[in-house]
């Protein structure tokens, strides 16, 4: 049976008047039937939502809705633990994480409180940066939903990269970076580096050079098991890495980044539409 929905946290895309209108409706819908709403404080004031930061709104909300797009969802997906559910409405046509439209929005938020839902267990992966000289802890690792990316902070310059898998030596790269993604992040970054499309529930980690300098350097699908960690060698600190597309942080000259699977997974709300028929609406597929 699944868990009694009694707070509603409402993600909403900022500067966007549909978003807002929609979270009004929904905010009347729940405040009749007694669910707490939770909100950021710049939108909570216009919907009567108590106000908290990201991070704490994940931490109190039974069910977590998202008004805006992959990116809107992207940016509390890594406060989220443990098996609150998420769920999507794109305001624009469907999206690869926002799976339902706005019109059906109010009957997917309606379906959820009644307890009428499947979730999809999405892996997320954690990277903690070792031998640095910035603030981030390895006991707070960065967590990303889609990807990890490790890039020089100015355009075409090549970074060299050492990468080991489980210890043992795994390649070396010359490239304008590397993508480590999710399934669910091939239709990301990794997609437009040549990497493949792979199935979102999938237990694997896609490894994709950016601009490699050897053509023999081509993406590569590995379990999920697997402890990435990855070496760039840089005589300056102008390396970063980036965290779904959102946040980054430098990377110090002797600095090594672990990669791997994060102990929980993100709960999707599975839309009625399947990834088939999303792949053929967002890739033109016909």
């Amino acid at each position: 049976m699944a868990q009694q929905i009694k707070s509603v946290g409402l993600i909403i895309k900022r500067e966007s008047p549909q978003a807002a209108a929609i979270a009004r409706r929904l905010a009347q819908w729940l405040r009749e039937r007694r669910i707490e709403i939770l909100a950021e404080p710049e939108e909570a004031p216009g919907i009567g939502a108590i106000a908290l930061s990201k991070r704490d709104l994940a931490q109190r909300a039974d069910l977590i809705v998202i008004l805006g797009g992959d990116g809107t969802l992207l940016s509390i997906a890594r406060f989220v633990a443990g098996d609150t559910p998420l769920l999507g409405i794109n305001l624009g046509g469907l999206g690869f994480l926002t799976q339902a439209t706005v019109d059906e929005a109010q009957r997917a938020v309606e379906r959820v409180v009644a307890g009428d839902f499947e979730v999809d267990r999405r892996i997320g992966l954690e990277a903690s940066i070792v031998d640095h000289t910035h603030p981030v802890e390895p006991s707070e690792p960065l967590k990303a939903l889609n990807d990890l990316v490790i890039h020089k902070r100015k355009l075409g310059r090549l970074l060299e990269l050492e990468v080991t898998a489980d210890g043992q030596r795994f390649c070396s790269y010359r490239a304008d970076g590397l993508i480590i993604a999710t399934p669910t992040g091939s239709t990301a970054y990794a997609l437009s580096a040549g990497g493949p499309i792979i199935f979102p529930t999938l237990d694997v980690i896609v490894l994709a050079p950016i601009c490699p300098h050897t053509l023999s350097n081509r993406p590569v699908v590995l379990p999920d098991t697997c402890r990435i960690e990855v070496c760039a060698h840089t005589s300056d600190h102008d390396a970063l890495v980036s965290v779904d597309g959102q946040e980054a942080c430098a990377l110090g000259t002797a600095d090594r980044i672990v990669i791997y699977k994060s102990d929980s997974a993100i709960s999707l709300i599975r839309s009625s539409h399947s990834y088939f028929e999303i792949w053929r609406d967002k890739l033109h597929w016909g």
